[in-house]
């Protein structure tokens, strides 16, 4: 097969797949969207105001689309639409969340328009039955997509460090990926690309991924995968990161980048701490009832302090005292030595497990937001011992406090508790590089799924202290990447 025709047919099965993911979620939607509609004509058009129901047909038909419309933002943005792409649990879990969010608006707007309490048994029915179709059908539709459509098969080429952990999240994902071979690049980049024409034209390989390779030799590589078409997975560097917000300029007639000195203008600062003020209002007072739960079972656990204090840093590495709901035992760190929380951690607390689980132990720090010491979207503060560690290895760990830190960011978002710091930190920077309003109001409402989503509350593994190993008397860092990343 010459490369013309293998370039032509995967574009054309790429094609297909996405016509084919697309298809399979809207049905999904369609799906949902006729439950309620069924309720809707059924039950709940009889219980809305008479001048509603003087529309007629075209009344039915705005408020089924209103609905769908609704479901369908969400699930895209909550990543319910993403098919072969998210793990079963997760893509349920999503779509359900999309579902709840979607109900619970249609619910308050009918209830206005009612004018009163609108029925509340019809919709937890139709919840349940929404519910019951999802798990049936995402587990019948990703089963199909994937006898469709294999795995896509890999050649890893990589540099001297380990690869255990980047095989690990790989073979984490088998229904989607599968590195058939791996390559290290001391034996040349010439090599590494008839490596990848040889498994291209064989039909071994269909994608590249170049993970912790120097600057020069990934360079080559992508750019003789890029002649050929040929999919190639890249591990962005800092440099990287930083140019993803970089303006355009097309001052002369050679296009120039500009990365600029400081993050946000003043009008994105004062947009963002109005927003800060405004939330955070709203949300003590709505959260207060919670809070005074909270307080009283920390109280009566252990008889100790109800609030934990801790000094962390802000923007320019400022510190403040960070507020929580204490969900540790008195002496947690009586050795003096910070770290995080581990798995099945022995000083957590059993009312402390609870809070952490439902993230109640954060709730304080609605305070440290109203007062400007952190903000609702933006990287989350370190103590400075832990920034001075980090920095050890990574200097450019300091990056983050460019901004004002935050009760939630991306790496909050995207990652996990238990995420390499090397990788929070590329996630970090980002949000900070691609700051926008839009993209905080965005990932307030991401938020809101990972405060139930498990593997956000997930602790690090047992050996590890704060984000470092101690391996050999000294301090390495953990996800294994380059020490020095300016000399990528």
């Amino acid at each position: 097969m010459n490369a013309g025709t293998n370039e032509y047919n995967l574009r054309k099965l790429e094609a297909f797949k996405r016509l084919i993911n697309i298809a399979l979620s809207a049905l999904c939607l369609a799906l949902e969207i006729g439950i309620f509609a069924y309720h809707w004509l059924v039950h709940f058009q009889y219980s809305v105001v008479e001048s509603l129901r003087n529309f007629g047909y075209k009344g039915h038909i705005v408020e089924i689309a209103f609905y769908g419309l609704i479901l369908m933002s969400l699930s895209v943005m909550y990543g319910g639409m993403r098919l072969g792409y998210l793990r079963n649990s997760e893509l349920i879990f999503s779509q359900l969340f999309a579902t709840i969010l979607s109900l619970l608006f249609i619910y308050i707007e009918l209830s206005i328009m009612a004018h009163q309490p609108f029925v509340l048994k019809v919709f937890v029915m139709m919840l349940v039955e929404q519910t019951v179709t999802v798990i049936l059908y995402i587990n019948l539709a990703n089963r199909i997509y994937r006898n469709i459509f294999p795995p896509r098969k890999l050649l890893l080429i990589h540099g001297e460090r380990s690869i255990e952990d980047i095989c690990a999240k790989f073979a984490g994902r088998r229904d989607k990926y599968i590195i058939e071979k791996t390559f290290c690049i001391r034996e040349g980049t010439e090599q590494a690309c008839r490596e990848i024409l040889r498994g291209f034209h064989k039909g071994e390989i269909n994608a590249v991924v170049v993970w912790d390779v120097s600057t020069p030799e990934r360079n080559r590589i992508l750019k003789f995968c890029y002649a050929r078409s040929i999919r190639i997975y890249v591990m962005p560097k800092i440099t990287d990161v930083i140019l993803t917000g970089a303006e355009q300029l097309h001052i002369f007639d050679s296009p120039l980048l500009l990365t600029r000195e400081y993050c946000l203008s003043m009008e994105q600062r004062f947009i963002k701490r109005t927003l800060d003020i405004v939330f955070s209002l709203a949300l003590i007072v709505l959260t207060s009832p919670v809070m005074l739960l909270t307080a009283i079972a920390v109280k009566l656990c252990d008889g100790g302090p109800v609030l934990y204090k801790q000094i962390r840093c802000t923007k320019d590495q400022k510190e403040f005292y960070i507020m929580k709901f204490r969900s540790m035992k008195i002496d947690a760190e009586g050795d003096g030595q910070a770290r995080l929380a581990q798995k099945n951690d022995s000083r957590i607390t059993p009312v402390g497990k609870l809070i952490r689980t439902c993230r109640a132990d954060e709730l304080p720090q609605l305070f440290n937001i109203l007062r400007g010491d952190m903000s609702f979207i933006g990287p989350r503060p370190e103590r400075p011992e832990i920034i001075r560690q980090y920095a050890k290895v990574m200097p450019e760990f300091e990056y983050r406090t460019k901004v004002k830190a935050g009760l939630a960011g991306f790496a909050q978002v995207y990652g996990k508790y238990n995420t390499t710091p090397y990788d929070k930190l590329k996630l970090d920077l980002i949000y900070i590089e691609n700051y926008s309003v839009w993209l905080d109001l965005k990932l307030m409402l991401l938020t809101l799924k990972v405060l139930f989503w498990p593997d956000s509350t997930e602790g690090v593994e047992a050996e590890q202290i704060t984000a470092l190993y101690e391996r050999s008397g000294g301090m390495e860092e953990e996800s294994g990447w380059p020490v020095e990343e300016g000399k990528d």
